[in-house]
């Protein structure tokens, strides 16, 4: 294996926030983005370099066994490789992102796909899903859109331009006998017409003690190229014994102050703040294409291949 940079880098905007969820907010670097002066770039390759070899030293290629906190293990299948935190988190921040104590590591396809993975653990306690089987796509996505124009008024105070969700890239699935739950939402900078989205395609295993989130992020032309990445390393998740959803003990248990609509319209719009800290990095640096609450996705994004 070996660590290249190539067309797409992907960095996460992790939120330190207690409500943690991921949202596919995008927008794209235009034309009159200014460049990053020479010692600025100069520096940032450097710490970006040293991240990639942090990164590299401590990267598992699948097959292998990969504990997830004290929660699950992931079956890591072959073609795709495991950096662990907190590796993993240096090489977020190396591109101007955060992390969180939420953040358990990033997956990487092993051949020139352009996606990576995000996988957190958010304990908050277990979630009901009961108000799944009344929930309503529409409704859903209209709280998402306003929850997102609500954020615009922060970010324009800050001088970030706005955001808006266009679309359900995927509208909320959830699988009760497995507990799973995907959805994914389009967006772009409001008002935009050159047609260029960015999309998270979000995945959730719930368990007793909270969930485990696997964001794949990418553009939106191509999610429907990966989501069967997407869905092959969801299923390779599984809780342990114990950590099960069906193991919730109503006595003892905490149980999370939402549901599991909140998922996806409520929590994750919490998450929007973040996008002014993705905008301000792309004020400073060209060719960056920013998915608030999930990613700022750099023009240059293979960090792991096999070796010819």
């Amino acid at each position: 294996m070996r660590i290249q940079t190539t067309r797409l880098t992907a960095g996460v905007l992790l939120a330190c926030a207690a409500f943690v969820a991921h949202t596919g907010h995008a927008a794209s670097p235009t034309s009159t983005t200014p460049a990053a002066p020479a010692s600025t770039a100069s520096s940032l390759e450097a710490e970006q370099d040293a991240a990639f070899k942090a990164a590299k030293a401590v990267q598992k290629a699948g097959p292998a066994d990969i504990v997830l906190r004290d929660q699950a293990h992931l079956q890591l299948p072959a073609g795709y490789v495991w950096v662990p935190t907190p590796a993993a988190a240096q090489l977020m921040r190396s591109m101007g992102n955060r992390t969180d104590d939420t953040f358990v590591g990033a997956i990487f396809p092993a051949d020139d796909a352009d996606w990576m993975a995000v996988v957190k653990f958010v304990k908050e306690g277990y979630i009901k899903d009961d108000d799944a089987k009344d929930w309503n796509a529409d409704d859903l996505l209209k709280s998402l859109k306003e929850g997102t124009e609500a954020a615009n008024e922060e970010r324009a105070k800050r001088g970030i331009p706005a955001i808006e969700v266009t679309g359900w890239a995927q509208k909320p699935q959830y699988e009760a006998a497995s507990h799973r739950l995907v959805w994914s939402a389009l967006s772009q900078r409001k008002g935009s017409t050159d047609g260029n989205q960015g999309v998270n395609y979000n995945t959730y295993a719930l368990g007793r003690d909270g969930y485990l989130s696997l964001n794949l992020i990418t553009n939106a032309k191509d999610l429907d190229k990966y989501k069967p990445d997407a869905s092959k390393l969801l299923a390779a998740i599984q809780y342990d014994d114990g950590k099960k959803y069906a193991d919730f003990n109503s006595s003892t248990d905490k149980v999370a102050a939402y549901g599991l609509a909140a998922l996806v319209a409520g929590v994750a719009v919490k998450k929007l703040g973040l996008f002014a800290i993705a905008l301000a990095f792309l004020a400073k640096f060209a060719k960056l294409a920013v998915v608030a609450g999930g990613a700022a996705l750099w023009g240059i994004a293979k960090l792991f291949k096999k070796k010819a």
